[in-house]
Parts: C-alpha cells; structure tokens; sequence
C-alpha cells in the first residue's frame, strides 16, 4: 500500500493471540483453498498462499473445539455455486454453519451441552450436500441437515466415541474409535441410523509386544522386521474383550482410513504407525520410531500417492512414501523380500523450539495437491510448509537402501509436449511418480528424472503472545496529517515488547522490544512516536525499577525519557501528555509527581513532598495557541514590512506571504512557542486542583471542592466543555463547564478503570471500563449508548480500552484478542468482500456465484477469439464494471507460473480441465477429468493401434508406464488391478497368524485363480483342527478339478444349492474353480454384494464380461434408491462407454462438463460425429451455448452456438439482436456492432 493513499474507514477486525488446549484440533483445510482455525471462542479464516488472515468468525459462547469446511464433491452450477461453508463446534456442544464470505451463521445446531468430539460433512451420494455428522459425548452419532439444522437421526453405542473415520472408497463403512476398542459399522447410510452395533474389535497396547521389553543388541537393525509385527498383531487386534493385565492404557491416538487404496486401515500410537489390511485385520506395515526418536502425535495419509505426512512432538513434518514391493535391489536377500509395507523417509522440515508454553498442535494438508502443510503451534503461530522436487541424484548414501523416487512424465494427466511448459510441483502426484508393484516392469530410466523432496518454509503467521496487554491508538486523523496517515495501534505486552498494528490491513507493523518488564501504558507523542513506560516486580521495600522509554516508530529508536532516574523509586501509576504534545506529567504511586517538556526532554519540575497524592489526572483541551499564533504572526509581518523597501511596496501582497511562510518554518525548527496549557487532578479527598503550565512555569489555580455524592475519584476525561469523573464506587459525575452543572449517575458496576472520549470535533461519546465490562455512553443526553458484560453477552474480560476512530473502538481482552468494534461493540465478523487487504487473495469463492461460474469459463475457454489472454476486460462480457473488475482481481492474483501454463498454446483441452478443476479446488471435476483423461487418452491410443480390435470392442492395453493411481480402485486397469490384488494376497500371506488368517488367505487365492498356491496353504491345516478334513477334502477337489463335463455340472449344481441356502462366499469359490466366474458374479450382483461382484471380473473376467459385469452396475448405482449417478459415470468411463457417458452428463443437466467432454471424445477420435450421435453433439453444444449467456459471456456463447446445428442459427440471431437472452438495455448498439464483427 503506498504511503499516500489512506483508508479511513477501518474494517471491525479481532487480531488473535495464543489458542487454548480445547483448540487443539480444531483446524481444518478444505478443498477451497483456506484454513480454519479455531481461536479460544473465535475462528480465523487463514490464506495459505498469501499468509494472511482474511475473515475472524464470532458467535460461539465456548472454546472453538473442532471446525470442518464442507466438501466441493459436487456438480457446481448457479442452484448450487461455489461456496464458503464451515461447520464449527464448540465445547458446549453447539454447532454453528457459517456463511464465511458475509461473516454470517447459516444454522445452529444444538444436541447435548458436552464439547463436540468429531465431526464430518457426507461427500458420497449425489442428493444432498448438506449432511453432516457429528459426535456428541458421550457415546451419540447424530446426522443432521446443517441447511435447515433438522436433526435426521441419532444413535448411541456402549462406549465413548472418540472420533470416527469414513471409508473413502464405501460410504457405507464407517469405524468409530471408542475407549475400549474400534467398533466397524458396515450399513451406514443417510436415510435410517445404522441397524447393528456393529461388530467390536478390541485394541490391546502394541506395548505388551515383547519386541519393546527386551533390549535390543547394538549391532541389529532396529526392529521392524515381520516378526516384530507377528507378535503385535497377535495383541493387537482381538474379538474378546482382552482381560484386565493385558490392556494397558489404550493410548491409540488416532485411526484413519488409507484414501490411497482400499480396505486399509492405519492406527497412530505415541511411537509406531501400524497399517492393517481390514480385509484379514491384521497389521501389515509398521513404521516404527527408535528409542531415541521423537514420537508422533498425528499423520494424515494421503490419496494421491501412498505417503503419510507424520507430525512429530518437537513440531517437526516429515513425509514418509511407501516403498516399491518390486525394488530389485532386495531380490538377491529373499528373506527380505516383500515382508511388509515399508514407508521411507523421504523429508523433513526443521523441528521448533518447544518449551511449556510453545508447543505444536496440529498440522493440516492441502486436500486438493497434497504437497503443502500448514503446522499449528499453541502460541498462535501459523507455520506453511511447501513440498518442492529437486531433480538430481541425491548424495550416494547406500547405507539407507532408498531406492530412487521418480518424477512422472506427465503433466496434469497427459504426456509432456516437446515444448510444453509444465509446473512440477503442482501437486503431489506431478511430483513423484507411482511406487511400483512386483510383476512390474520398471520404466526405462532414460526417460525418467530422479527428485529429491524437500520442505521449503513459505509462510509464517503469528499471533498476539500472552495477555495482559496495554493498548493505545495513535493520535486521531486530521484535515492536516490526511495524507501521510496510518492508522496504527500500540500493544504493549507482558515481556516488554511492544507490538504495533496497522489496523488497514491487520498486520504487524513493527514488534519493538522496548522494556525488560511487563508494559503498564503507552502515551503517543505524534503519529511516529510514543512514550511507554514498565515496572520491574517491587522488592521487599516496595520500590521498583521504572522505565520510561521514547520511541520513534520509522527508525526504530529508543532512549530513556527520564534518563539515570529510575531505580529503586516508588512505581510510576500513570503518564498523561498534554494535547498539544508539549508536556507530560508522570504520576507516581507514593511518590509527587514530575512534570516534563517533551520536546526537549527536559524535566520542569518535580513537586515538593507536601504536594497532594494524585488519584486522577487529565489535560485540558483549551489553549492558548492561536492567540499566541496571531501575535507572532503580527510581530512576524511587521518585521517583514521593514525587510520590503518602500519603492516595491505595491508587489508585496505575494512575497509577504512567502516570506511570511519562510519564517513560519524558522521559527517552528528554532524557537517552537510554548503555549500554555491546564490539567487537572484529584486527590484522595476527591478535591479538584486546577494547574497551569506555560514554558516552564507553572502556577496553582482554583481548587473545586469534592463532591459528596462521590467515593474516591479513579479516573478524569475531559473534552470540550464536558468533564467527567469516574470513582471506585462506580458513579460517573458529568460537569458541563458552560453551563456550571453537574450530574451524578451511579452505574453499580464497580470500580471505574478508565475512561476515553471518542476523537472528532464536536463527538460526545464516551468509552468507560469498569471491571466486569464496557460501556459506550452519550455525554450530551448523558445516557448509556452499547455495553458488553462478561458473562452475560461475551465469555471475556476486558483488560484496556480504547477508540480507534471516531466510531469504532478498540478493546484487549483476557482470551489473548484485540478487537476491533462498532461502536455497537457487536460481534467482530465482517464481510469479507469489504476486507482492504495487503496481498490479493486467489479464491474464487469469493466471487458471487456467476462471476465464480464466469471466471472458470473465461479459463476454460482460451484462447478467446485466437489469443489466449489473462484479462478479463479483451472478453466481450457484459456485466456490471466492479464485478468484472473482482474477476480480474483473481486472475491478477494467479501466480507467473500459472498464468504461463494456462496461456501455452501446447496445453490441451484435457489438461487445461484438469488444471482449472485443481485452481478451483472443485473435488467432483477433478475426479471426474482425471478418469476421463486417462481413458480417453488409453482407447484414442489402442484404437490408433488396431483399428479392428476397437470395432470388436475389445480393451486393448496401454502403455505401462501410464495407469490411474491405485487410489481410483475399480476403476483402474484391469491387468494392474489383478496385479496388485496378487501383490496384496502376497503380503497377507506372509503376515498370516492364526488359522483364520490361512482360511482368508486360502479363499482370495482360490478366487484370484492361484490354485497350487491355494492347496499348499489348505494341506496346512493341522489335525486337531476340527475343519481338518474339510480342508484337506477341498485340497483334493481344487487339486483333481477338470473340465469334463459331468464333473463341471456336479459342481455348479451343488454350487448354486449353496448359494440358494446362504452360503453365497463359498458357492462362488466353487464357480471360480470351474472357470464360471461369470456367473459367480452375477449370483454376487443378484444378492446385493456388488462391489465384491466389480472386484471379482476385474481379477477373473476377460474385458468382454468384465464389461457386462461393470455395466450392470452402473445401471444399478443410477438406480433412485442408490442414487449414485456420478460413480455410475466414472464406471462407465473406464469401460470406455463414451457416449452413454455424454448422454448422461447432458440429462443430469452437467451442461459444461458435458460439451467440453463430447469435445474432447470428438478431438481424440473416440466418437464419431454422424447421424447418430449429432443429436446428442448439438443438444449439449447448445445448451452450454445457452449457459454462456446467462453468463454474459456472448462471445463464448456464439463460438458453441454455431456448432450447435438448427437450433444454435436461432440462439446466434437471438445474441444478437439484442432480444430474449440478454436484455437490450444492457448492450448499447456500439457495442452490439463490435459483438458482431468479432464473430465474423
């Protein structure tokens, strides 16, 4: 901001300090790009990027406990926009949905009155994104509708409920962590509470492992080897309650779900992170920490990769990636050989200082590129960490056996162009490439780049430190200083610094250490300099150590006001500077008081021992400068007219006023005049003295004697010709000195500790602190205007107090904030599109809904009649001037980087949805443009490749190198599908521990079709088993299995009897044994288990079936009662059904996703536009043609019209003739011309 630009209008803001214990884990990032954090009873709304806080949310009563921003899992259009939603929860079980941008509480939600332990908005199903569930202790889970606040149902279970976890790949799982255990609850769904109680599985102490008891030897390698595991998992995970010596405390400290593949789960202890495989719930990872390690207090598991960001006790990040299973440097040890899942440390950020005080609390990641970090520290400390890739092989250390990490040769879901311009760390996955699995081959090296990880530090916010605090705002703006103000507020702190705001922006200004003990006041000298003052803890005689120091704020420099005095002295009770910044009368407590010329520095006189104790003290307004002024400036010409000769006496008007000002500015710099000024104060008797200073004599004046309505005067205000004394008794006395009255009110609430009267001529108000509150009074009617008292409409106590500018106050209170108020003294949230901030701020959400809308189709678009362009202004948009000018505030606040990747021409259709979908956070777009890039690019190739296999139908495989991530499950690839099931079968197999285990293993081999695998592991089963024989029976059957025909019809017989009488699992194992995997899983389907029936052809099925299977299921999942359309869609994708997908994404109204699709399919030749398909190519191009108007986008609009066949011709004459879609008033005919040429 430049120095001459001033804004008086501040904004009411909360500048917030240290967070208490109960905000431990309220924080949260979100898909919009902002983090919430919860602050004692506030919320602050923090921009990573810019390091800034952009919005402080008021209106909980308790500490903030938890805080959630909903998720973007939507199709984004004008019924349901991009918007700014957060639940909070505190710790009296209320829960409030906010409006972030107004600063307003969309609902309140009310339960029990005991702190909010968990809560999560329901992302999954496609007709509502208003659920939210919640945890209310101690054992309830209630979901409700967080648009209206209607409670839709509650259920409560045995134990305390901790937190719970959803199940990123089947909303119907959800799993609780209790006090005892983890209870798995299977049939969660938003219509009905859950049926069961689900089924319990207890968690004994991974301590009682015998791993830790014994002392490991020097030379071993630390141990995290299976065998440790072994005997973990043997205590880990039971059905029984484990008897009383067994459990220790369970200190589980979290339980979270893998986003990055399915049915894993991982569960946080103080010094390991064990991964199970739900599927067997046994651990099938560790990642343990050595003795002399600092433990762990959180991780977040990502989704892109499959890494886990740990945060460490000492405020240290680390990032730990899971390691290839197929490395082939540990063949050569085949012991060593896939024994478990190993997470490598890949980097770290520097640890920080904890001490009692400092300590970190949570750490939050970015959801949409899971490569930023932001930790939270308990004294208020905001600190943003940035993942960056290095390329370039790291220093050989073969010591640590880390095999190298790899960058992908993609950018944003596509091969790189030659030219293209690419930014590699956009997010994680353009980052790092997969980790591979065994059965792989590993990617020709040539091609690939090695990256090192690092964390860089990218933005560092910091809070207030500890109350109590001694504020004061700077002199008030004037018609004189208007042009170099800055509206700057003075905090004076504990440790004796003192910290000053610019209440503009809200942020630090400077932080000056001035004293070596706790700031008692501070007094401004003008608008770059003040004086504060501190004192030492008394010794045992009473006396202190006063410090009184002068600062001057643009240099920084300060020296002690009062020079050698200062120790061993009684303590200074308060300063007081004159009006006119000439004198300054500093009061002691047992001690006379010393008057000072400020301007010199010099003392004027310091009272004798028989002068009065002061109890108050003010300055009076009045003066006697003007009239001195007008003498000087009498004297002043006259000494002029004797310079001027009389021959130029007639051209004197002119130079007599320059000369005039020349002297003026002489004498200002040498002899500044001293004008006499008056205070007045109290003492103990409540007699009122009347003192007069002028140069540096001063003289007794009239004395008032005191009042008998009143108790001991505490403090005086003086402003024009209104007095006011405030007394201990809490009585406020007003003197109207022209009038000669006075009017006693007592207000009973206690000692008056301050009072201030609000800056500007002729402005009455009054701000009075009394120790339970504040009050804004009306001194002319003498009434009270506002008040705030603690305990009945704000859980904090006011410690100091002051106005801010002539309608605003400004007060510090006990819970660590300042605050900045109306003089109402409401709640301190604002809108946040009235904000004045230093940095702009990239977030569409801000935006109103159109120009949100407006702004992604201007991105999406490019190039706009030929050129790619970042201005908003070249578009032919018609739309009011301060809206376009929002938009183009966003675009300017896009990053270099950024605005070059979205203007290269190399940049394809595909790759610049994925990008946008990325910048706007948008979780439904993202997901659905990754899928569809991917498959689309795989079918345009294999079609490439065999023109005739692509005719058949058939799904040729792409190139290796480039699968979707595991993360996407089912929708992957089949035949690296299939491998990384083996490759997980594999690991189960290893980790087995009990015969249950065997049995599970046994079952997936048998299905996966790894027969002699399977009959090894069921000739395993030992005699005295009572499934012995059976088992060694089926052995036999696997083994002797051949398809002559009598035997085949034996087997699907007996197969389908079983299945007929609930056996379904093992009717289906037998029609896989027989090869009729197909019919396995349509008996899968008809009973309902369709994701095992999905799971089941991607393993077993040729691309054919496995077609047939996956179709049935989408049909399925658009079904009313599943409603799950966008799954549907994703499914569809993967089976390449390009124009079923088309068609749906234009009947659910997906009006751009649509086009832009149909598109794309027609560019990379996967749909052919003919007379089938041109119906379904022009209705959507249409429509989006339409949508682009009421955008106000014309230009658009025309350019997708005029692909649109018949009915487009009549939407581009209507465009432009100014009739039906946009009103003619808004396009002056000029404009329309300009419209027209620019589509010829």
């Amino acid at each position: 901001m430049n120095p001459y630009t001033v804004n008086i209008k501040l904004a009411a803001r909360t500048l917030t300090g240290t967070l208490s214990l109960q905000n431990k884990a309220a924080v949260d990032w979100g898909w919009q790009g902002l983090i919430a954090q919860g602050c004692h009873s506030s919320i602050l709304i923090i921009d990573p990027k810019t390091a800034q806080t952009i919005q402080v949310l008021e209106r909980h009563k308790t500490n903030v406990v938890k805080v959630k921003w909903s998720r973007e899992n939507y199709y984004h259009n004008l019924s349901s926009p991009y918007c700014l939603r957060l639940a909070s929860g505190d710790a009296s079980g209320k829960i409030i949905v906010w409006d972030v941008v107004s600063g307003t509480a969309h609902c309140e939600i009310q339960e029990h009155s005991k702190p909010i332990q968990d809560m999560e908005w329901l992302w999954n199903q496609d007709a509502s994104h208003d659920l939210l569930l919640a945890v209310h202790p101690p054992n309830y889970i209630v979901l409700w509708n967080a648009d209206t606040g209607a409670k839709l149902w509650k259920k409560s279970y045995a134990e305390n409920i901790l937190s719970f976890s959803f199940d990123p790949f089947d909303p119907s799982n959800l799993a609780l962590l209790t006090s005892e255990g983890i209870v798995f609850i299977t049939d969660f769904s938003h219509s009905k509470p859950p049926g069961s109680t689900g089924k319990k599985v207890y968690i004994a102490s991974p301590h009682a492992s015998p791993a830790h008891t014994k002392p490991a030897p020097a030379a071993a390698p630390a141990p995290t080897g299976a065998k440790k595991a072994l005997n973990k998992v043997k205590v880990l995970i039971t059905n029984e309650k484990p008897t009383a010596e067994a459990v220790t405390l369970n200190d589980c400290l979290q339980l979270s779900y893998l986003p990055s593949k399915r049915n894993h789960m991982l569960l946080l202890y103080p010094r390991e992170i064990l991964i199970l495989d739900l599927e067997l719930s046994q651990t099938v990872g560790v990642v343990a920490i050595e003795r002399s390690g600092v433990p762990f207090i959180q991780v977040i598991p990502c989704a892109q990769r499959d890494a886990l960001y740990c945060l460490h006790e000492n405020g240290c990040i680390t990032l730990r990636v899971c390691r290839s299973t197929s490395a082939p440097e540990e063949a050569a040890d085949p012991e060593q050989n896939i024994q478990e899942l190993v997470y490598d440390l890949r980097s770290q950020c520097d640890a920080i200082r904890v001490t009692k005080t400092v300590r970190p609390y949570r750490m939050v990641i970015c959801p949409v590129n899971e490569n930023k970090a932001a930790l939270m520290v308990s004294d208020g400390r905001a600190m943003l960490w940035e993942l960056k890739a290095h390329t370039g092989r790291a220093a050989a250390n073969p010591s640590s056996g880390l095999s190298p990490l790899y960058s992908p040769v993609a950018f944003c879901g596509a091969p790189l162009g030659p030219n293209q311009k690419r930014i590699q760390d956009l997010s994680l996955n353009s980052m790092i490439g997969q980790s591979l699995i065994a059965g792989e081959t590993a990617p020709q090296s040539s091609t690939q780049q090695e990256v090192q990880l690092k964390f860089l530090l990218t933005g560092l916010l910091s809070g207030l430190p500890l109350p109590p605090f001694a504020i004061r705002m700077c002199p008030p703006l004037t018609t004189k200083n208007i042009n170099h103000y800055q509206p700057l507020l003075a905090t004076g702190t504990s440790n004796g610094s003192v910290l000053v705001y610019n209440l503009t922006s809200g942020l630090l200004h400077k932080e000056l250490s001035v004293h070596s003990c706790e700031v008692r006041g501070i007094e401004w000298v003008s608008l770059t300099s003040f004086l504060s003052f501190a004192t030492s803890s008394p010794n045992n005689m009473g006396l202190v150590r006063n410090e009184l120091q002068h600062v001057d704020l643009p240099t920084g420099r300060c020296f002690a006001f009062r020079g050698e005095r200062g120790n061993d002295e009684p303590p200074i009770d308060m300063i007081k500077v004159s009006h006119l910044k000439q004198y300054l009368v500093v009061v002691f407590r047992d001690k006379p008081l010393e008057l000072w010329d400020i301007r010199t520095g010099t003392l004027l006189r310091e009272m004798a021992k028989s002068f009065p104790t002061v109890t108050a003290l003010e300055w009076s307004p009045s003066h006697n400068l003007k009239s001195l002024k007008k003498k000087q400036l009498a004297a002043r010409e006259a000494m002029a007219r004797q310079t001027v000769s009389d021959a130029e006496q007639s051209n004197v008007e002119s130079s007599v006023i320059s000369l005039l000002q020349d002297a003026e500015s002489k004498s200002e710099t040498s002899q500044a005049i001293s004008a006499r000024e008056h205070f007045v104060f109290t003492d103990t008797d409540g007699q009122v003295y009347h003192i007069t200073v002028e140069g540096n004599t001063v003289k007794d004046g009239a004395r008032i004697p005191p009042d008998g309505s009143m108790g001991s005067i505490a403090c005086i205000a003086w402003k024009g010709d209104t007095l006011v004394l405030g007394d201990v008794d809490g009585n406020l006395n007003f003197w109207d000195l022209k009038a000669r009255l006075s009017r006693g009110i007592p207000t009973h609430h206690g000692w008056v500790k301050k009072i201030r009267f609000a800056p500007g001529k002729g402005n009455q108000k009054l701000l009075v602190m009394y120790p339970d509150g504040v009050e804004v009074w009306d001194t002319k009617e003498v009434q009270m205007v506002s008040s705030i008292r603690f305990g009945r409409n704000v859980n904090y106590r006011i410690l100091d107090i002051d106005w801010c500018t002539s309608d605003k106050v400004v007060l510090a209170s006990d819970d660590g904030c300042v605050r900045v108020l109306e003089m109402a003294m409401k709640s301190a949230s604002y809108r946040m599109d009235e904000q004045d901030l230093t940095d702009a701020v990239w977030c569409p959400y801000l935006l109103l809904p159109r120009a949100a809308l407006t702004l992604k189709a201007f991105l999406l678009l490019q190039p706009w009649s030929g050129t790619f362009t970042m201005d908003i202004t070249q578009v032919d948009y018609t739309e009011k001037l301060e809206i376009k000018g929002l938009i183009q505030e966003q675009l300017n606040s896009l990053s270099n980087d950024l605005k070059s990747v979205l203007q290269d021409p190399e940049l394809s259709l595909l790759q610049r949805c994925l990008l946008v979908s990325r910048l706007f956070g948008d979780e439904s777009d993202l997901t659905f443009w990754t899928v569809a890039s991917h498959y689309l690019q795989a079918f345009a190739q294999a079609r490439q490749l065999s023109v005739s296999a692509a005719e058949g139908g058939e799904e040729s495989q792409p190139a290796p190198q480039n699968h979707l991530d595991i993360c996407q499950d089912v929708l992957c690839e089949s035949s690296y599908f299939q491998k990384f099931q083996l490759d997980r079968v594999h690991l189960q197999e290893v980790k087995r521990s009990s015969y249950e285990h065997t049995k599970k293993c046994a079952d997936q081999l048998l299905l996966l079709g790894q027969t002699d695998r399977a009959v090894q592991l069921l000739l395993e089963t030992s005699a005295d088993n009572p499934s012995y024989y059976c088992d060694s029976l089926k052995a036999c059957l696997v083994t002797t299995i051949t398809s002559s025909g009598p035997s085949q019809s034996t087997i699907k017989l007996v197969a389908t009897n079983m299945i007929a009488n609930g056996k379904l699992a093992e009717g289906v194992q037998l029609l896989c044994l027989i090869d009729k995997a197909a019919d396995a899983c349509r008996y899968l389907q008809t009973y309902g288990e369709w994701n095992r029936a999905a799971w089941l052809a991607k393993v077993r099925l040729s691309p054919a079936e496995s077609s047939d299977v996956l179709k049935r299921w989408a049909e399925h999942l658009c079904s009313p009662q599943v409603n799950q359309k966008s799954k549907a869609i994703l499914v569809l994708l993967s089976l390449g059904c390009f124009y079923r997908v088309g068609e749906m994404l234009h009947s659910m109204r997906y009006f751009d996703r649509a086009a832009l699709f149909i598109e794309a399919c027609l560019k990379y030749g996967v749909m052919e536009a003919n007379d089938s398909s041109n119906k379904l190519i022009e209705a959507s191009f249409l429509d989006y043609a339409r949508l682009l108007r009421t955008l106000g986008l014309r230009e658009g609009a025309a350019l997708w019209a005029s692909r649109a066949g018949g009915a487009g011709e009549q939407l581009m004459e209507e465009l432009f003739q100014g009739e039906g879609g946009v009103p003619g008033a808004l396009l002056g005919e000029d404009e329309v011309e300009l419209g027209q040429e620019s589509t010829e």
